[in-house]
């Protein structure tokens, strides 16, 4: 909630501008109500809220004044004036100053929901830009970055810190407190519309070393919690951002709500792995079945996460590819991070899905329909399928039997007649539509995010960014 002050000498002006607007609808909360200016800036230092509401002329300190002296303090809070027709002059110098807008007495009831739009969503812009920079700082290689975070981290005591990642259950990004898991974060990033990041700190390692309720399920509108190792050393946060990350995605896996702690057991992934690698290059694929239908099982039984998902991939890609580079290379098998591997397959299932289909093919080499126009006419409906609906989740094996192509053939198809990969050429349409976006609309950042196909801001910007070689923030101001 954006907390707002309002201050005005006279009560009766101070009352209509509570019942003026619907504060909670728009995000926001009054936390204070004062008729001396003294006493309002005392607590404009002391509590710095997001927003005041001050009349213009009072008898103490003008509005104007109060502007001027909180901006002297350096401190980052928005106004709005409420001004009388004859202070119509001294309103249009306290924009001047900064001031986010002027309304006049008394309020006009019929202009109060378009100005607490516009305030609601000029907070939800500034949020977004302030979440880009700490998010840019915080997984920069570049200590001068995290320097500039110095501030929050408190650098002059030795604290502990944990990373905990937050998944909400829909397209709504819900106001998640932390306090219900007995712990007040000293950073809160949005990561975009169904993801939160918390930073905690203690003095004590043994304070963050404690296990999580799952009562956070009934309390919170919460779909998967991630929770990353402790460390001692900020400038380690980029680490414990991503193992965190890799945490939480653990729902990839079955779908099921969780906590998840970061941990690593790649050690019992390396039998499935050496069972595959085994089909694939002494052609034992009389085991093929069996072995792939206890996989799944074999994760959840085990507590498996997303770290063992990216290994057994890769691992499984290096077979492949060393055994069969000519046969699968336009297969799309190419060594992915855990953020790839989910934006490639919507769940577990499908990943394994397409391994299966991957060695049938193996199996069946001399595969190839014999109704190859039909499939090209198939596969052009695709194409254009895909191009009207890049904002929405594509994936392959949906697609496949969506319009009747074989998955692993498919593959082939994209890399023959448009030269590129299915994701290559998913990625590369809505980064040209961000773009677009970008240049040509005020949207923040996580809403373009959101029109192009990407619900995690964070692995948009990478995306982004591995694209342009800029961050968005600095290709919209390029």
């Amino acid at each position: 909630m954006n907390r707002v002050i309002i201050v005005d000498d006279e009560p009766w002006a101070i009352k209509g501008i509570r019942s003026a607007f619907n504060w909670s609808q728009y995000g926001f909360e009054i936390t204070g109500q004062f008729t001396s200016v003294h006493k309002a800036f005392e607590y404009i230092c002391e509590e710095s809220p997001d927003l005041v509401f001050t009349d213009i002329r009072m008898p103490e300190i003008s509005g104007l004044d109060l502007i001027k002296m909180t901006k002297d303090k350096g401190l980052d809070v928005e106004f709005v004036i409420v001004s009388g027709f004859a202070e119509f002059a001294y309103a249009q110098e306290a924009l001047r100053y900064g001031a986010l807008d002027y309304c006049l007495k008394p309020l006009d009831i019929e202009l109060a929901d378009p100005l607490i739009e516009k305030l609601a969503l000029h907070f939800s812009n500034k949020r977004s830009i302030r979440n880009n920079l700490i998010l840019e700082a915080l997984t920069s290689s570049d200590k001068s970055e995290m320097n500039r975070l110095t501030h929050i981290f408190d650098r002059s005591t030795d604290y502990y810190f944990r990373v905990v990642i937050m998944y909400s259950i829909g397209e709504k990004k819900h106001d998640h407190d932390l306090n219900v898991l007995n712990f007040n974060p000293v950073l809160e990033v949005d990561l975009g519309s169904r993801k939160t990041l918390y930073i905690i700190k203690s003095e004590s390692m043994t304070d963050l070393d404690v296990s999580f309720e799952s009562t956070i399920f009934t309390d919170l509108d919460i779909k998967a919690v991630g929770i990353s190792s402790i460390s001692n050393h900020y400038d380690h946060m980029a680490k414990l951002i991503k193992e965190a990350d890799i945490a939480a995605s653990t729902v990839f896996l079955n779908g099921a709500n969780g906590i998840y702690e970061y941990e690593q057991k790649l050690n019992l992934v390396k039998p499935y792995i050496d069972d595959i690698s085994t089909i694939i290059q002494e052609k034992k694929f009389e085991d093929m079945d069996d072995i792939m239908d206890r996989l799944m099982l074999y994760f959840n039984q085990n507590n498996l996460g997303m770290g063992e998902v990216v290994y057994l991939w890769n691992q499984v890609v290096s077979s492949l590819v060393g055994s069969y580079y000519e046969e699968l290379k336009y297969m799309e098998l190419d060594f992915l991070n855990y953020s790839e591997l989910k934006e490639r397959f919507e769940t577990f299932e499908s990943l394994c899905s397409f391994l299966y289909d991957i060695l049938t093919y193996i199996k069946q080499l001399n595969y190839q329909s014999a109704n190859e126009g039909d499939k090209n006419s198939y596969f052009t409906q695709m194409v254009k399928y895909i191009d009207n609906n890049y904002q929405s989740e594509l994936y392959l094996k949906d697609l496949s039997v969506k319009f009747l192509i074989n998955q692993v053939y498919c593959c082939q198809l994209f890399k023959k007649n448009l030269g590129k990969t299915f994701s290559e050429y998913v990625t590369d349409l809505r980064m040209k539509k961000a773009c677009e976006l970008l240049k040509h609309t005020e949207l923040s950042i996580d809403e373009i995010a959101a029109k192009v196909g990407y619900m995690d801001y964070y692995y948009f910007n990478k995306v982004f960014k591995k694209q342009s070689g800029i961050t968005p923030t600095k290709f919209r101001k390029s």
